[in-house]
Formats: structure tokens, sequence, C-alpha cells
């Protein structure tokens, strides 16, 4: 193991400083140890915090730095990031419990490759976009006239991010709002605080203006509701859970502040007849996906019902033999849950379903040789039909609904009916037919044949999923404001 980042206080103003609230213990989920303790901001240093937020804004320090410039000093971000590759990835694995194999490619160096794509992005995005004049509006004006839009920075980022994906979440959270010019308040998830640790170091390596990035450590409700509620906070963007979304929405809405949010999801995944042959991997795949814990991830496997005996015997061929243990041994492809409540959730839904009239094909339970750390068996649900709550609600854990369907109608009928609108794929050897089935599915991300994270496409969802996008120049977008000029000769 490589030592985990050393400074664990709050960075606020450009300096790690001692926090004055209560100490975080930070536990490592697959040994419930206490592997870290982290300072907390009290309430006052949040509000200094969010003050020096505002006037570093307001002067302009990082705003009115040219983009060209920002890019470089975000590329050295990036670098630094990079260069401290292999402790990111021990941190994630300690932290967050993710797996060897997700914690290097998707959870670290999926982000870091991005960190670096961001400000190329940006730089190729307008500044200024220029609007049709009507000749009649012309005719009136008796001028020459020019309608430009123009964006600019939103202004100060509240930036709240989740545990499942920790350094990924925060390369996201950070790195767009401080590229567009914003500065940003950055609170990590109090379960897996020490990745944000780096990004505080690598805006000091990186020479980013003091007070553009503060990295808030905080595990108070109060601070919570002050970050989202302050009127001196222009906009938040939160990644996490739908109810948690909900509550945001209803704190910001006092000072009318922009809002982001990627919430929830129960991602159907549609194999249609000529590709069901493969619909087996698919629900292994949500077991090793981090155990479930991904607000994409296709928990509800949609295959024809006439096929679908044939598929769960298939996935219950496998689903034993996947190794769960240790996160740091690169054979292990199932590590924990976060928390023991979230097994405990994981466990209530299992006999919800089957209360519901699922039959519980496998799982269910902690593994039996494993009395240490929060782990769950991979779980496999044969569900009647998608009014079972494990086909409806968000569980986070290791646990996979298959559902059949009668016809095509009959299955988007089934990926549609949710109230969360996220993520979806539909899999066909007959592509067009395939795609024609993503177009009635309504979810923000819809994979066909494929999956792949990538920096330059939009990521957000349809209904209580979210609001707004990440990611891409749609991402970039929610930081800036759209001032519109009208200029005569």
């Amino acid at each position: 193991m490589v030592a985990l980042v050393t400074p664990r206080s709050p960075f606020i103003d450009g300096k790690f400083i001692p926090g004055d609230g209560p100490t975080l213990e930070v536990v490592n989920p697959a040994t419930e140890e206490v592997i870290a303790e982290v300072e907390t901001v009290s309430l006052g240093q949040l509000e200094g915090a969010i003050q020096t937020a505002r006037r570093t804004f307001d002067d302009g320090v990082w705003a009115n730095t040219p983009a060209v410039e920002r890019a470089k000093v975000v590329v050295r971000m990036a670098e630094y990031l990079a260069d401290h590759r292999d402790a990111i990835v021990d941190t994630v694995i300690a932290e967050a419990g993710a797996p060897y194999h997700n914690a290097t490619a998707i959870q670290v160096d999926a982000p870091i490759e991005h960190a670096f794509r961001i400000p190329e992005i940006f730089l190729a995005m307008p500044e200024y976009e220029h609007n049709d004049v009507k000749l009649d509006h012309l005719a009136i004006s008796g001028k020459v006239a020019n309608s430009i839009n123009r964006y600019e920075p939103m202004g100060v980022v509240a930036a709240i991010s989740a545990y499942n994906f920790p350094f990924y979440l925060d390369v996201w959270k950070s790195l767009p709002g401080i590229m567009a010019g914003c500065s940003v308040l950055l609170r990590p998830s109090p379960l897996t605080p020490l990745s944000a640790m780096w990004f505080g170091e690598a805006a000091d390596a990186a020479g980013l203006p003091p007070g553009v990035l503060n990295v808030i450590i905080d595990n108070a409700v109060e601070g919570g509701k002050l970050i989202t509620s302050h009127p001196a906070v222009d906009m938040v963007t939160f990644t996490g859970s739908t109810p948690v979304g909900r509550s945001i929405m209803a704190q910001a809405a006092e000072t009318v502040k922009k809002v982001h949010l990627e919430l929830g999801g129960k991602s159907a995944a549609i194999y249609l007849d000529d590709a069901v042959d493969d619909a087996w991997q698919m629900g292994l795949g949500v077991f090793v996906s981090h155990s479930g814990q991904g607000c994409a991830i296709c928990t509800r496997l949609v295959v024809p019902q006439d096929r679908k005996q044939e598929v769960i015997d298939k996935i219950l061929e496998f689903a034993p033999m996947l190794p769960i243990g240790d996160p740091t041994s690169p054979d292990t492809m199932m590590g924990p849950l976060i928390t023991a409540a979230q097994r405990e959730k994981s466990e209530k839904y299992t006999q919800l379903a089957v209360d519901a009239g699922a039959t519980l094909v496998y799982g269910g339970k902690r593994p039996a040789d494993l009395d240490k750390g929060y782990f769950f068996e991979p779980t496999i649900l044969d569900v009647p039909d998608n009014s079972n709550p494990a086909a409806q609600d968000e569980i986070f854990g290791p646990v996979l609904t298959v559902l059949g369907y009668e016809d095509v109608d009959d299955a988007i009928r089934i990926a549609n009916d949710s109230i969360f609108g996220l993520g979806g794929m539909v899999f066909g050897k007959d592509v067009n037919a395939a795609i024609g089935v993503a177009e009635k599915i309504r979810t923000g991300t819809v994979w066909v044949n494929t999956a792949a994270p990538s920096a330059d496409a939009p990521f957000g969802g349809y209904k209580q999923s979210g609001v707004g996008r990440e990611m891409g120049v749609h991402g970039f977008r929610e930081y800036q404001e759209i001032k519109h000029l009208y200029i005569g000769s």
C-alpha cells in the first residue's frame, strides 16, 4: 500500500487549515477499521469559506483570467493528479472499498484522462455566438445591429459529491467550474473525504489563485443547508440520491440559485431476441460494477419472457464463482458496500421483493466466510412484474432483478415504468432495431450494444434522475450564464 494523502484538514483560501468542527473518522468498509481522522469545518469556518469564494470571484482574480491561461493551470492540476495516481488508487480502495480493477480503470484512470480533456473541450467552445437579426428589427432601430450571446462564469459554485465514485465525481464537480472561471466550494461525501484532499494539493501545486477552490470537509446537516441556501452561492451542483436532491432544490429555492442535480436511477438493460444469448453477462456486470453502487448501473435486466429462465440459469451458473473479499487484491471482483446501513438496505429490499412475489434465486445475505466488512452476496431476483419494490426503488447494492417481456413494446413500457430516467441499455444484433428501441426509452443516456465513460458526451437524467447535464459541452454550459448583447452602430 502507498501511503494515503497526508493533509486531512479543510483547504480554504489556498491553505490547509485546522478544522474547528468535530473530528471525522474514515472507515474502511472492507475491514470496518478506522483508517484516518479528518478535521471538519465549523459553521463559522464554512461561512468564511463561502465569503472567500465570493470575494475571489467578485474581484475577478480568476474569472477575468483568459481561458487559455486558466487551462494551463488546470492542466498542471491534472498533471499533479496523474503523478500521484497510485496513491489515489490506494485512497479510493481504502475509503470506498472499490476492488482493485474498478479502482484503477474506472475510478481513477478514467477521471485523470478526463481531467486533461476538460480544458481541451472548454477551449474549443465559443465564448460568443451570434444570433440572427431580422430585417424588420433593423428597420425599427434604423441602425446596423449585432445580437450576440456571451457566455460568462456562473459565479460561486457549491459542489457536493457522492461516495460511490469519489475521485471521479470530484474531478467533474471541481475542474469544469474552475475552467469556466467560477470559484468552487467542493464538499465531498463525509464517507469518502480523503479523495478530495488531492484536489487541494493539486490546486496548491498548480498555482491556482487562493480561494478559487476550497475543499470543505463537513458532516453536519447544518453545514449542508448553509452551503445550499447561502445567498453568496450562485449555483449548487450535487450528485447523490433523489431524496437528498429534493431537499437541496427546496433549500436553494429561497435564493432562486441555479441547481444542477445528478440523482438516482433504476436503469434497464433490454435484450432483443437476437441478442439474448449474451444477457447473462449483464447480470454479472451489475455485481462486479462496484457491487451495484452506481446510479446508472442496469439493475433491471429485461429479456424475452420465453427465455427468462434460461438467462437466470446462466447467471446462476457463474454468480457463485465471483471472488468476493479484499478489494486490494487484483483477484477480487466484488468488494464491500460502503456502510452497514447500505448492506441492511440490500437485505431489506431482497425480503421486500420476495414478499411481493419475487423468487430469490441466489444471494440475499452477507457471505458466510466474511465476518468483517460490509459485504453482500451477488443477489438474483426472478421478478414477476415491474411493480415489485426491487424493480422500482434504487437499492445501490448487488441486487439484480430479472424481468420478462412479451414483445418489444412491452419491453419499452417496462423500461419507462419508473420515476427515474438516468441510463439504459439496448442490445440487438439488428442495430437499427436496437436504435429504434433506444429512441423510445426516456432516459438521459441509452447505450446501444456497448458502454464507455466519455468526457465529451453529456450525462444526466430525465424525470427524478436529475436536472441538467454533466460532462461535454452541455456540462460546461451549466457553469455559465448567458448574457445577450444587442449592439447598434
